[in-house]
């Protein structure tokens, strides 16, 4: 397509995407104060670590029709939280029709096998955030119990709606991020960015460098959501370096198969490479198998 078609095409992606996310939005919106059959409503999601029973001795009894209730205290503050939250969740819930917007105007320009590793990429991905969201959700509570229980002698805590919901939110999205560094590992590993040997040499201080991202980038500052946190990417760390090695031995043995190793400075490699379409398909398939493969001793050449 010429520069103009693919601006047309970007036009459209983009707009249907943001009209996938406004309806995602309505519908987060609606499920703030609305139950969908057994499913809580979000509002009350969001609220449970706070109004679990083990933290009744650390807050302020302030209750709406016998339950636990944040405070309002600005005009319109849970309308704009509810806004901000319903947003999120419906761009989260149908994160994959918007996406695949995205995906179907890059993947015309991706290969094959480019598309394959992308997929796989992408899945992935979406499965490590998740994980780490819901390990933010269960570690809320234990790390409430620490923050709240300062000085609660002589204070009462009674947290406002903004201000907690930020709270909840951002542990959620650092902690599904964070669980997003592993993956990135693996992704340079197979680009062949960072070898098996390296990431080995580097273990340790990099298990030190994620306990100090852990202790920096926890919103609450305290030490059950840092250990979890490091903890957590320290496991997933290891596991990514297990899986570069077991690519790296898996390509190592390729190189000796195929005999690189045994080659000479001045001599070429053993194949004959021909460009696929993006199908993978190979034109030349038939071609190159029907020559026979040269190698070309530069010396001689000269």
């Amino acid at each position: 397509m010429s520069l103009k078609e693919h601006l047309y095409e970007l036009r459209y992606r983009l707009g249907l995407a943001m009209l996938v996310i406004a309806v995602g939005a309505i519908f987060g919106f609606i499920w703030f104060q609305v139950r969908l059959g057994p499913i809580p409503s979000l509002g009350d999601i969001l609220t449970g670590p706070y109004c679990q029973d083990d933290l009744a001795p650390y807050r302020a009894d302030i209750t709406k029709d016998g339950r636990c209730a944040l405070l309002q205290t600005e005009p319109f503050e849970i309308f704009l939280v509810q806004l901000q939250v319903g947003t999120a969740a419906g761009a989260v819930l149908l994160s994959p029709l918007w996406l695949y917007q995205v995906w179907a105007f890059i993947t015309p320009g991706l290969y094959q096998k480019e598309r394959k590793f992308a997929r796989v990429f992408v899945a992935a991905g979406a499965l490590l955030f998740v994980a780490g969201a819901v390990l933010a959700y269960l570690v809320v509570p234990e790390g409430l119990k620490v923050l709240l229980g300062f000085g609660s002698g002589n204070w009462t805590t009674a947290l406002t709606g903004s201000k907690y919901i930020n709270f909840v939110i951002t542990m959620l999205f650092i902690f599904g991020v964070s669980f997003l560094i592993p993956l990135v590992v693996v992704m340079l590993n197979r680009a062949g960015v960072l070898s098996y040997e390296r990431l080995a040499k580097w273990r340790r201080g990099l298990t030190m460098g994620l306990f100090v991202f852990a202790a920096v980038a926890t919103p609450g500052t305290d030490p059950i959501s840092m250990v979890v946190l490091a903890l957590a990417l320290v496991l997933l760390f290891e596991m990514a370096i297990q899986i570069s090695r077991v690519h790296d031995k898996r390509k190592a043995k390729l190189r000796s198969a195929e005999g690189w190793d045994q080659l000479d400075d001045n001599e070429a490699a053993p194949f004959n490479y021909v460009a696929s379409d993006a199908e993978g398909n190979d034109p030349g398939e038939k071609a190159v198998a029907s020559e026979p493969t040269k190698r070309v001793n530069y010396d001689d050449a000269t």
